[in-house]
């Protein structure tokens, strides 16, 4: 199971924007999310159980190399292991030129209804 993201960096993407003055170049939040949205990408297809949903765990990212406003990112989430509700993937970023990322990422499948009301609870 494998899934893509794939944007063009636009100025709200940016360290500047993230508060590093003067650093037009893709976030490593920005870079965070990339990478989780495509990691629920590569599972969404695979949703058929009551466990329909998942929440991210843990999550390890190299940024490795800047990228431009204007330049198109592509992300990719591969699963490489399903131990019970717990799904592994490997991650990897490039730009138009390069390798920009790389890492690793934990799901967790949940009961969307049950982690929810859970949440509740905590809020009051």
């Amino acid at each position: 199971m494998t899934a893509e993201t794939d944007i063009v960096v636009e100025d709200h993407l940016t360290a500047d924007r993230m508060g590093n003055p003067g650093f037009k170049v893709l976030s490593t939040p920005a870079l965070v999310q990339l990478f989780e949205a495509a990691s629920i990408r590569a599972i969404a297809p695979h949703r058929d159980l009551p466990l329909s949903g998942s929440v991210g765990m843990r999550i390890e990212v190299e940024h490795v190399a800047a990228t431009p406003i204007g330049m198109h990112v592509r992300c990719t989430a591969k699963v490489v292991n399903v131990d019970g509700r717990r799904v592994s993937f490997t991650l990897e970023a490039h730009d138009e030129k390069e390798l920009i990322g790389k890492g690793t990422h934990e799901r967790f499948l949940v009961d969307p209804a049950k982690f929810l009301a859970r949440v509740e609870v905590k809020a009051q």
